[in-house]
């Protein structure tokens, strides 16, 4: 295993694995006491603020490293070993006495007034060791290294001796570098930390609960429905599910693992071979996070960091983010289809298929083999499998949806929206027969909630208004589901997938924290910005260039959410200087994108590492594959900033004019669609590769146009060029007089 992969947590390992688990089910019972407690810690802190901000990070981020430990081996060869084991415990001991010194000595920290006594420091020295070592555990080695690189940047020693392309600043001793990156709510606890919390965990908690309600084996029977039965057709269903599920998860990675045990055998089962089944998978997961309303909490990130006046507004978000997501998935789903149609004209291009090509016996939402749902990886609860695209499950992912959507458009905070929506997910379990069949345990699921929102209005009284009761009632009913027999396991199985899914989040959070704190006291993040920006004097297709390499490389191997906290605090600045002419949302958008990509962009692409373990194929050659399928995702970024009008705005961050948006969309359709058959090779008919350098150079001309008339409503001869390009091959194709590409040049084997 590569050491930059992040390792498996032990709570996902059972007997099944052919190996003894490591956890006693004392410790197995601990986790999950404590993946429930900060659920609801967060449920319950976020909606009414009982804590200070240093307070209430400290708990957040105390019981992650804890988790951390508790979950994630130090090392796979030393899974078994005694004294690993016991030095996870002794982690926790420390986890948990540096953050409780937080809690403690919190106030007296911040009326001291940066003068710190030495236990401070050595807590501090102690407490940035651990966040280093968790997030080395749960994401992998990148992120560690890029903050000590930055500490040490930092420090006095080093800063006074820098050149001058490296920024030389005054450089900070090591108290001040303890204090500012762990001991006050500028680092470890400050706004990577907060964001994590106050909006992105409550989306992962709703997620988690939305995946335990049936939504992802409804999601799969619903694209089954739709293009089962075409060609490619499960690669199709992969892409549909990929991304609603991605949307909502926020996490490349957690989806592909989600998703691809479905969809990766049964593209296996029709002839794709295991590398390009890993790959589609791959590139269809990772674009989840740009799919809107949720955009994997993406959305909501946005609405805190992006400073515009006047603010820029949820549906502004979403309105810029819904045609490049839409262009992304119609380009990996015609390069599938594409792909799928070579194969079927020439079938010794196809790998021999685990199953009957056509037929795979499965039913939609279940196991490829039983047709039945599989046990989720905590072996706690099992979520019903949608066998209509009329059910409650449906209603229960589409309502969801939409209600999260009304109650921002109403002008609620983001995170009331979402426990609202997630107050909505419960009640349609509580009322879901195919969770608990027995019409008496879901009448007392309903009594218990009302009763506790009688109880929090009136006896106890902890609300003072209806919609705060409600909150308040539904934490009490989900603790007092975990005493029933009946509901136990579903909401233990969400809080538990919440927990794996939220642990990697905070602790990269917190690290990421310190490079945050480190960068507002160095000055590099006014220098950066000065070392891109004169390059736009020139050429700002050279400046684009420079920050789509700093994007990818600063976010290899981080989750989404955490990547695009370290960009915008990194690369975000370059965009705030006019002389770039750059609108504020479509600059963020352009570093959110690449953030993403670094998922499927090799060596590090973690999303193609989940997926090649399922498909059994090669990790680099998964990589390389998911590259070139999610190929269009590298090209957008230019796209909407060179046209703004796709992401439904004016050159000037304005409304743009209907012609405009309606002539940039067909030549970037025109572009995607170019790109799919150079790529797939194929048509109407197969091609050679003489005329897929023609696709390539149509591609070309579509997807990155003429400086000239951006904003203008009008195609310049750049764009009508790669249409006539296109227009040629496609009749060449059509009449079918094209030469058939020889084996070696097919895309089952030039793709990766």
């Amino acid at each position: 295993m590569p050491r930059w992969v992040p390792i498996r947590p032990r709570w996902t390992m059972t007997e099944s694995d052919g190996e003894e688990p490591l956890q006693s089910a004392g410790r197995r019972w601990v986790v999950a006491a404590l993946a429930v407690a900060l659920s609801l810690y967060v449920l319950v802190e976020v909606n009414f603020s009982f804590l200070s901000p240093l307070k209430e990070l400290a708990i957040f981020g105390g019981l992650g490293l804890v988790l951390c430990f508790l979950s994630f081996p130090i090392h796979p060869s030393w899974e078994y070993r005694r004294w690993a084991m016991v030095l996870d415990w002794v982690l926790v001991g420390l986890a948990t006495a540096c953050t409780g010194y937080l809690l403690y000595y919190g106030s007296a920290l911040g009326q001291r007034a940066g003068i710190y006594q030495t236990p401070d420091l050595v807590v501090g020295a102690i407490g940035l060791l651990l966040v280093l070592e968790a997030t080395r555990r749960s994401i992998g080695l990148a992120l560690p290294i890029l903050a000590l690189v930055f500490v040490i940047y930092a420090h006095e020693a080093v800063a006074r001796q820098l050149p001058d392309w490296l920024f030389p600043h005054r450089g900070q001793d090591f108290g001040d570098l303890i204090g500012q990156t762990y001991l006050r709510t500028e680092g470890v606890f400050g706004t990577a930390l907060g964001v994590m919390f106050r909006y992105v965990f409550l989306f992962v908690l709703f997620g988690a609960f939305l995946q335990a309600s049936g939504a992802t084996g409804y999601i799969i029977a619903l694209a089954t429905r739709l293009f089962g039965s075409k060609a490619g057709g499960p690669a199709k269903v992969s892409v549909l599910a990929s991304g609603l599920m991605g949307s909502l998860s926020g996490s490349a990675v957690a989806n592909a693992a989600t998703t691809g045990t479905f969809t990766i055998p049964l593209m296996k089962s029709i002839g794709f071979r295991p590398h390009i089944a890993g790959g589609i998978e791959a590139a269809a997961s990772s674009g989840g996070a740009l799919v809107p309303p949720v955009m994997g909490a993406g959305a909501y990130m946005m609405l805190e960091i992006i400073n515009r006046n006047p603010p820029v507004t949820y549906l502004e978000i979403v309105k810029a983010a819904l045609i490049p997501a839409i262009l992304y998935y119609l380009s990996i789903f015609l390069l599938v289809h594409f792909y799928a149609k070579r194969i079927d004209e020439n079938p010794e291009e196809a790998a021999s298929p685990s199953g009957a090509n056509g037929s795979t016996g499965w039913s939609a939402g279940g196991d490829v083999r039983s047709g039945e749902p599989p046990d989720d990886e905590f072996g706690l609860g099992v979520a019903p499998a949608a066998t209509s695209i009329f059910s409650l499950e449906g209603l229960t992912f589409f309502g969801a949806l939409g209600s999260l959507m009304v109650f921002l458009v109403m002008g609620n905070s983001p995170f009331r929206s979402v426990t609202y929506s997630l107050a909505f997910v419960m009640a349609m379990i509580l009322a879901n027969p195919r969770i608990v069949a027995d019409v008496s345990g879901r009448l007392a699921g309903f009594a218990v909630w009302i009763a506790a929102v009688l109880a929090a209005r009136y006896a106890l009284p902890l609300a003072g208004t209806w919609t705060d009761a409600l909150i308040w009632g539904m934490a009490i009913t989900l603790l007092v589901a975990l005493g029933s027999c009946r509901w136990r396991k579903i909401v233990l199985s969400g809080f538990l997938t919440s927990g794996r899914g939220g642990i990697p989040l905070i602790v990269a959070a917190a690290c990421v924290g310190i490079i945050i704190g480190l960068v507002s006291r160095t000055g590099i993040g006014t220098g950066v910005p000065q070392a891109i920006i004169p390059l736009a004097g020139s050429n700002l297709f050279l400046a684009l260039l420079s920050i789509m390499g700093c994007s990818i490389v600063l976010g290899m191997g981080l989750p989404s959410a955490v990547s695009y906290l370290l960009l915008a605090t990194v690369i975000g600045p370059v965009f705030a200087d006019p002389a770039l002419g750059v609108p504020i949302l479509a600059a963020h958008l352009f570093i959110f994108y690449f953030g993403m990509m670094a998922m499927v962009t090799p060596p590090v692409a973690l999303a193609a590492y989940a997926t090649a373990s399922i498909a059994g194929s090669g990790v680099m050659q998964t990589g390389v594959a998911a590259f070139r399928f999610s190929l269009v995702g590298f090209t957008l970024p230019f796209m909407f900033v060179y046209r703004p009008e796709l992401c439904l705005m004016s050159a000037d961050g304005g409304a743009p004019e209907p012609l405009a948006v309606m002539l940039a969309v067909a030549a970037a359709c025109m572009g995607v669609l170019s790109l799919a058959a150079a790529m797939a090779g194929y048509l109407f008919s197969p091609l050679s590769w003489l005329w897929r350098c023609v696709l390539f150079a149509a591609a070309s001309c579509s997807l990155f146009p003429d400086s000239s008339a951006v904003g203008a409503s009008r195609l310049s001869w750049v764009d009508l060029l790669g249409a006539a390009l296109l227009l040629i091959v496609a009749i060449v194709s059509w009449r079918g007089q094209t030469g058939t590409g020889s084996p070696e040049s097919s895309p089952a084997r030039g793709a990766g």
